[in-house]
């Protein structure tokens, strides 16, 4: 690609492309390529004048090597574009702007008089419906002052004012439209789909692939703990679907060959495999669009109240007006005192405050799924823990196999790769990177995996029945036991390392140690925690009672339990949710799944397992526990910015009422006020929200 440098300065340059025009398409692709570039920091590309802004902390060289190198072919082949631009519903909006006002420029300044008049009142009749449906309806909103005031004005005569009201209304309302509608499309890109590779069943068996690769008609793998990546139809198998994101089933449902599934959704348990029908992740982008505009989920209590205490008001100001026609005989100054309601601003200002703090989050990596959980966040006062992976470092590392039953530890160690590669936990993660590290190749050998969910998995290798979990699983579940002259070498296993076991047939063949640190951050972030108002801190693990022993002590949590099921984690969320804890549970496993679900937010772990995230109300990206006192610190300027704004509502358009029955403004001037009063609370709700720094990052 050819292009000239307009300006430069240090860390910046300015180039204008070498071609006469740029598409909307073309522009989110070489942003979205320059963005990607290791040594640029920032890029801004402007399609009308072909021009990009880009930020840099490499050399200067490696941005014009870059730009020379680029092709649209290769951007379009290496970064697919989201199904939604920002860009093109800028534009759209823009473009509806700007011939709203062309419009009413041109009508003014060539139409006659009785044009005017006939194309104000076609524009008046769609305010005036819109009234009489809520009277019909016995609702006193909004629309019906409008209404009202449109027609006393027409009814004195007055059809500049009338005129001059609807095109700021229609004005109002266009730009109204706009910020949420681009507060709800940004936050959909934040919570679409990220599925990076999946298994795909070739000729030579099951291949992992990157999403790119995988075309309609393929046959993907589905695995229990795994997010659906794609529409399709399951061929062969069976599966229980969380599909509680889209229909809000508590329940999974059953899924056999020829039922459809959907991407997005999480597979609870079985294996099957499905023909991939829909590349495209238009179907899943459309449902959060549908999900964040009409889920009770974002609606908080203090939406509900906003929007319950605007309606109320509607009343009080008609009847304001009345007393003042009644009054006064004067019809301006009711008309005036019709223009101003509390409802616009209420019912925009608040919702998109809370748009916006979930934007914010999610351009920090955190996924909030409602504006409820950004509340109850802020009035918490018990955070729960899962351990390993949550406090403990997110990349746990095998560091020795200890091999029982003559058993090669090498070969242990492949085969327990081989089981665990299926998924996508820190514990299996683990095995499979030292497997990798140590060049072993763990073919597919196995027959179907089943997972056990918080204890193990189960197979079939050449006839046996192979197992690899937890002690209780192997040795109480399954009765499984030590070789005979070996329980002394087992008694003797390394006490501050994790255990993983794996067994052939019903004998011990291997324990995996796994050293699992605690996070550097993790002791400072439960100090902040306390004195941002947490009251408990609670650590809750399967592990045994000595390691969660030295772990609560040296992170600091004001109490822990040891060898705890998943359903020991709910048990202890909801006795605290019943004592009147306000509770945040934080893991990553899909043994945390009930406890996520049994408290009044649930925080997953990004790098954990699918399902956890699926059920969880936030999800973190586990670059550090820090994000959770962002998260806390979002939640809590959030509920200051809603104080801010019903002060400012309520003092606000107040006083034009006040102003109104005076005499003091005109209907039009009355409307402007009140109309860019909401637009100027709209915006500053959609600013971003000023919390205090972190003491580290």
């Amino acid at each position: 690609m050819k292009a000239t440098i307009e300006h430069e300065s240090r860390g910046r340059i300015r180039l204008r492309l070498l071609q006469q025009y740029m598409s909307i398409q073309q522009a989110d692709h070489l942003e979205l390529w320059l963005q990607q570039q290791p040594f640029i920091s920032r890029a801004v590309v402007h399609e009308r004048t072909c021009c990009a802004i880009i930020y840099y902390t490499g050399p200067r060289a490696a941005v014009l090597d870059c730009i020379c190198q680029f092709s649209w072919q290769k951007a379009e082949e290496a970064f697919p574009l989201p199904f939604h631009s920002s860009r093109a519903l800028n534009r759209t909006f823009e473009e509806k702007l700007v011939q709203k006002v062309l419009a009413k420029a041109a009508a003014a300044l060539f139409l006659p008089k009785p044009l005017r008049l006939a194309r104000m009142m076609l524009h008046a009749v769609p305010f005036f419906c819109r009234g009489l449906r809520c009277i019909l309806r016995r609702q006193m909103k909004i629309e019906v002052l409008d209404g009202c005031s449109i027609a006393l004005s027409m009814y004195r005569r007055d059809f500049g004012t009338a005129g001059m009201v609807m095109f700021l209304l229609e004005l109002g309302e266009l730009l109204e439209e706009w910020t949420r509608r681009k507060s709800v499309e940004d936050l959909a890109r934040c919570m679409s789909l990220q599925v990076d590779r999946v298994w795909v069943w070739t000729d030579q068996g099951e291949v992992l692939l990157p999403v790119s690769q995988v075309k309609c008609g393929d046959q993907v793998i589905l695995r229990a703990g795994s997010v659906i990546p794609f529409d399709g139809r399951i061929l062969e198998g069976e599966l229980a679907v969380n599909q509680a994101s889209f229909t809000g089933e508590a329940l999974p449902v059953q899924k056999n060959a020829g039922k459809t599934v959907y991407a997005g959704t999480v597979v609870e348990e079985g294996e099957a495999k499905m023909e991939v029908m829909q590349l495209a992740n238009e179907s899943r982008y459309a449902k959060i669009v549908a999900m964040i505009e009409q889920s009770e989920q974002l609606k908080s209590a203090t939406e509900s109240k906003a929007a319950r205490l605007a309606d109320r008001l509607v009343p009080y100001t008609f009847g304001a007006s009345l007393l003042c026609l009644a009054f006064t005989k004067n019809a301006s100054r009711a008309s005036s005192v019709l223009m101003v309601d509390f409802s616009c601003a209420l019912k925009l200002a608040i919702p998109l405050a809370v748009l916006s703090a979930m934007r914010q989050a999610g351009k920090d990596h955190i996924t909030v799924k409602g504006g409820k959980f950004l509340e109850a966040i802020a009035k918490a006062d018990t955070i729960v823990f899962d351990k390993t992976g949550t406090l403990t470092h997110a990349c746990p590392k095998v560091v020795q196999v200890i091999a029982f039953d003559g058993q090669d530890p090498e070969e242990m160690l492949r085969l327990a790769a081989c089981l665990e590669e299926h998924f996508p936990h820190s514990m299996a993660k683990a095995v499979v990177e030292e497997a990798k590290r140590r060049g072993l190749e763990h073919e597919e050998f196995h027959t179907k995996v089943e997972y056990i969910v918080a204890h193990g998995i189960a197979s079939t290798v050449e006839g046996k029945q192979v197992r690899i979990g937890s002690a209780h699983y192997l040795f109480e579940d399954c009765g499984c036991v030590v070789p005979e002259g070996e329980e002394e070498r087992f008694a003797s296993l390394p006490a501050q390392y994790s255990h993983l076991y794996l067994a052939i047939g019903q004998r011990l063949s291997a324990v995996l140690c796994i050293a699992d640190p605690l996070r550097a951050e993790a002791k400072e972030v439960l100090a902040y925690l306390k004195r941002q108002g947490i009251r408990q801190t609670v650590m809750l693990t399967g592990d045994s009672y000595r390691t969660a022993c030295a772990i609560a002590q040296e992170v600091g949590v004001d109490q822990f339990r040891a060898e705890v099921l998943p359903e020991d984690k709910a048990k202890e969320v909801a006795k605290r949710r019943a004592q009147g804890h306000i509770v945040v549970m934080v893991g990553d496993g899909i043994n945390d799944s009930p406890a996520l679900s049994e408290a009044d937010v649930g925080i997953a772990i990004q790098d954990g397992a699918a399902i956890a995230q699926e059920i969880a109300d936030v999800t973190l990206s586990a670059e550090s526990l820090w994000e959770l006192v962002l998260l806390r610190q979002i939640a809590m300027a959030l509920m200051k910015r809603i104080q801010w704004n019903y002060r400012f509502v309520i003092g606000f358009n107040g006083s034009l009422i006040a102003a109104g029955l005076a005499g003091l403004l005109s209907p039009a001037t009355s409307a402007l006020l009140h109309n860019l009063s909401t637009l100027a609370i709209s915006v500053h709700s959609m600013g971003p929200l000023k919390e205090p720094p972190l003491p580290l990052s």
